[in-house]
């Protein structure tokens, strides 16, 4: 993220809650990305999977392919908490690039929702990923709706849907912090893959691996266990 929109989500935040909380929220985001620690990554063989028994839920899923499908009070939703016009961009380009967002509704309101894209991903991987892998990414459920089961249950819907579209592995990846998010992947058939840090230097990405898990299937760094070091080009996904 450049500088310029680094600050057009801070003044996009303080506008609607005040100094003190914009202040606390940069301090809590300079220590996540800083002294946070790492990535944790987690795949699933979507055919190999124990599917899931949905229990009953208040919830219906459904899947949006463009922007036209999306309505007005959802994008509100999900472009109320920085700056809209960096959040709107974001999912003009995400649409753009094919990518499928998941909505979890409630009454017609917006429960949670979740990205996915087929053999890509929107910034730089740990490792390539071929046309038959899909990769989760950005999943958010709204405050009133947290410890309701909503990402677990709108997860395991997904990758029944990838499943029958010949989808073969799914990834995701949480940070370290986020103790929330790691809980409910658990609960679903996503299985971790190993702890990574990485960053770009100069237009080439460099990524560490630790505690990862051999997955022969795999053809990444992560297939070795241990401590791994890497160097891949920006255009390598």
């Amino acid at each position: 993220m450049s500088i310029a929109n680094l600050f057009s989500r801070f003044a996009g935040y303080y506008k609607r809650h005040g100094f003190f909380d914009t202040v606390r929220r940069a301090l809590l985001a300079l220590k996540r990305k800083f002294f946070a620690g790492h990535m944790v990554v987690f795949y699933c063989d979507l055919a190999d999977r124990r599917r899931a028994e949905q229990a009953s839920t208040p919830f219906a899923v459904r899947c949006i392919r463009t922007l036209a499908e999306l309505n007005q009070d959802h994008l509100q939703q999900m472009t109320g908490f920085w700056n809209a016009k960096i959040a709107y961009d974001n999912i003009c380009e995400r649409f753009k690039r094919g990518a499928l967002l998941w909505l979890a509704e409630y009454e017609n309101g917006l429960a949670g929702y979740g990205w996915v894209l087929r053999g890509d991903t929107i910034e730089p991987y740990y490792f390539p990923l071929t046309q038959r892998d899909a990769h989760l990414f950005d999943f958010h459920v709204f405050p009133q709706y947290r410890g309701k089961g909503v990402n677990p249950y709108l997860v395991n819907c997904i990758f029944d849907d990838l499943a029958a579209d010949g989808s073969v592995r799914a990834f995701i990846e949480a940070a370290e912090w986020n103790k929330p998010q790691l809980s409910s992947l658990r609960k679903t058939a996503f299985r971790y893959l190993g702890s990574v840090k990485s960053f770009t230097v100069l237009g080439h990405r460099f990524t560490w691996w630790s505690k990862a898990k051999a997955v022969e299937t795999l053809n990444s760094p992560a297939a070795a266990s241990g401590q791994v070091a890497t160097l891949s080009s920006p255009n390598q996904r």
